[in-house]
C-alpha cells in the first residue's frame, strides 16, 4: 500500500487545533496520494475523519455503477460523521484528489471527546451547522441556477477564493468530466463555459487552473442580461 500510517500517542491537548493536527491516543494519521481511497461505500462506519491537509472527494455509486459526486472537501473538514448516527456502513466513498493527510478518530473516542471536551464539541457542532447550510445552498443552486452559475460556484468553492487565509487559489487537478458530474451537466458544456471564463479573465491556466474572485460576477448576475442558460 502506497500510503503511510502512523498512530499518534500523545495525550489530548486542550487546544482543539493541536489535537486535530497532531492527534491523540488512539487517533491515526494517514497520508494519501491522489486517487487513493480513504474509505469505500459499504465499508464499516467505525470512525470519524478530519482532513488535515489536501482535498478529498465524497461520492456515491449506484448498483449500476453510476457515480455521483456528493462533495469536495478541503482541509479543516470533518467527514464520515454518519458513524455517530448509528450507521454501521459507509454511505459514500472518500477518495483523495490531491496529496492528503487524514486524522481518523475511532467512534468510541469521538463520542467521548464530544461529551468531555466542550471546545472540541463546539468545533464539531459549528462544522455540522456549516455543512447543513452548504447542503441547503447546493439544493438551491441545483434547482434555480443555470449550469454556468453552478460551474462558477463550484470553481469558487474548490479554490475557496476570497478567503484571506488562502494564499493560493489553484483548483485541485480535476477533469472536465468530474466538473460536469459535480455541476450536473455535460462535459461539452463545461468545456464551453471554461473557455468563456478564461476569455473573460475569470480563470487562468498558468501553474494549474487558477480562479480569480472576479468569477463571482457570474453568480451575482441576475440572468436577464444575456448570460447563457
Amino acid at each position: 500500500m502506497s500510503h503511510t500510517t502512523g498512530v499518534v500517542t500523545t495525550t489530548l491537548s486542550s487546544d482543539v487545533d493541536t489535537f486535530l493536527h497532531a492527534g491523540g491516543a488512539g487517533a491515526t494519521v494517514t497520508a494519501y496520494q491522489p486517487r487513493e481511497v480513504v474509505f469505500s461505500q459499504g465499508a464499516p462506519a467505525d470512525s470519524v475523519m478530519f482532513l488535515q491537509d489536501g482535498t478529498v472527494k465524497l461520492s456515491v455509486s449506484s448498483r449500476a455503477g453510476q457515480e455521483a459526486i456528493v462533495a469536495m472537501l478541503h482541509a479543516g473538514t470533518f467527514f464520515g460523521e454518519s458513524a455517530l448516527a448509528g450507521d454501521t456502513a459507509r454511505r459514500e466513498s472518500a477518495t483523495a484528489m490531491t496529496t492528503a493527510s487524514v486524522l481518523s478518530i475511532p467512534k468510541a473516542q469521538m463520542i467521548q471527546l464530544l461529551r468531555e471536551q466542550h471546545a472540541f464539541s463546539d468545533r464539531f457542532i459549528a462544522h455540522t451547522l456549516a455543512r447543513n447550510m452548504r447542503l441547503e445552498e447546493d439544493v438551491v443552486d441545483q434547482l434555480f441556477n443555470s449550469c454556468e452559475k453552478r460551474l462558477a460556484r463550484a470553481l469558487l468553492l474548490l479554490a475557496q477564493a476570497g478567503k484571506p487565509s488562502r494564499g493560493s487559489r489553484v483548483v485541485p487537478v480535476l477533469s472536465q468530466q468530474t466538473l460536469a458530474e459535480m455541476v450536473g451537466t455535460t462535459r461539452s458544456r463545461v468545456n464551453f463555459f471554461m473557455k468563456k471564463f478564461k476569455g473573460l479573465g475569470y480563470i487562468e491556466s498558468r501553474g494549474g487552473l487558477r480562479v480569480n474572485d472576479s468569477l463571482a460576477a457570474v453568480i451575482l448576475h441576475d440572468g436577464r442580461g444575456g448570460m447563457s442558460p
